[in-house]
């Protein structure tokens, strides 16, 4: 009997050792978790710009519009006839003396 106990404590031990230390135990596991869990976010990033990049591919497709909105945001573009305005915040002088 005495015999038997040893055994399965030598066994226990064993198998703790292997799932506590050894590769593809439990801290292998829990950083492969975290690892998924990163992917998981760069892959979302990623399905949300591609669906930001299909519409934008769609909307410059069918018309003008993005065009011309794109070329009043990024280069300062008016349509002939327009008036652009400028507004340009005072400076403010924050030292004191």
């Amino acid at each position: 009997m005495k015999i038997i106990a040893l055994v399965l404590l030598l066994l226990f031990i064993w198998l703790q050792y292997k799932i506590w230390l050894q590769d593809g135990g439990i801290p292998e596991v829990v950083q492969l978790q975290q690892e998924v869990t990163e992917v998981k976010t760069e892959v979302k990033k990623l399905q949300e710009r591609n669906l930001s990049l299909d519409a934008e591919v769609k909307d410059l497709k069918k018309g003008l519009d993005a065009i011309e909105e794109r070329a009043r945001s990024e280069m300062g573009m008016i349509i002939e006839g327009e008036i652009y305005y400028q507004v340009i915040e005072p400076v403010t002088n924050t030292s004191k003396d």
